[in-house]
């Protein structure tokens, strides 16, 4: 379902979507839809809860030292090769606000697996 108008019509349907609204680059992708019903009766449709895994959770495969003028959506397409990416690096790092990750020159970011992909056993 790729028109977004599409999509907008099912969720709204009586029925809602079984599928995803999200594409898998997504942060929500696979985050499902629920139904409440307003005042009036009428049913008003939201995306449930996504729920930030703790940063302990991810496998970290590289760290990068910021330098000045680095953005998250650059680091994203470098070291993840998608910048639409780069939740994934906030995900990992812990962040609330994405933009205090590139704000100090010398501050060390991680870059990690995306969640429930582990790397290599060094043990």
């Amino acid at each position: 379902m790729n028109d977004p108008s599409q999509a907008l019509q099912a969720m709204l349907q009586p029925g809602g979507l079984s599928g995803t609204l999200f594409p898998p680059n997504s942060r929500y992708h696979g985050i499902e839809t629920a139904k409440i019903a307003a005042a009036d009766g009428r049913p008003i449709v939201y995306l449930r809860r996504r729920f930030v895994p703790p940063p302990g959770q991810f496998t970290i495969v590289q760290e990068h030292t910021v330098t000045q003028g680095d953005r998250l959506d650059n680091l994203a397409a470098k070291y993840l090769g998608d910048p639409e990416q780069s939740w994934r690096i906030c995900d990992a790092n812990g962040a609330t606000r994405p933009e205090e990750l590139t704000k100090n020159p010398g501050s060390k970011v991680l870059i990690a697996l995306p969640q429930g992909i582990s790397g290599p056993n060094h043990a």
